[in-house]
């Protein structure tokens, strides 16, 4: 599979939705309640795409675009409780992570992972920050394989999520 990376657009906003509701249903079917009607929106996405912080990974062979995140510096109260390993300015906070249902299970999330920490890498950013849902283990386990550790916790909406940091 050949991943290309670019800044999501506007016009990108209808099948990243679309696919956004196909995960949560799928994520639901799992029983893991994470996301709902309520988070994320579209419009949660289309800030995103105007702020210039959503990424869209299009799979080259199909055109169809196998997953996104954002990606910037902001962060929920909830994350000062948390130990940072690295206690500079100089990271990055992962947000909304999704890999489209029909890319799932072929190694797409660990690849934009890979990438996304590469690309940070290079802009010399320290860490790399995250919240995960505690009823998720697929992503739990994605980010404890790629050397995530954990340093705190945040109780939200939908329960407890574990706050998770990987130094670069």
């Amino acid at each position: 599979m050949n991943l290309f990376y670019r800044h999501g657009i506007l016009s990108d906003l209808d099948e990243i939705f679309s696919f956004v509701e196909a995960s949560i249903k799928k994520m639901i079917s799992e029983n893991i309640f994470q996301w709902d009607e309520i988070y994320p929106t579209k419009s949660d996405f289309e800030s995103d795409i105007k702020n210039g912080e959503l990424f869209s990974v299009v799979d080259e062979d199909t055109g169809k675009i196998a997953a996104i995140y954002v990606i910037n510096s902001e962060y929920d109260d909830a994350y000062n409780s948390a130990v940072w390993n690295d206690n500079g300015n100089n990271f990055r906070i992962l947000h909304r992570i999704v890999v489209n249902p029909e890319f799932q299970n072929k190694g797409v999330g660990t690849s934009v992972m890979l990438h996304l920490m590469e690309e940070l890498k290079k802009e010399s950013v320290n860490s790399l920050r995250l919240d995960v849902f505690s009823e998720n283990p697929y992503s739990q386990r994605m980010y404890e394989k790629l050397g995530f550790v954990k340093t705190g916790e945040a109780n939200w909406r939908k329960g407890l999520f574990y706050l998770m940091e990987k130094k670069l």
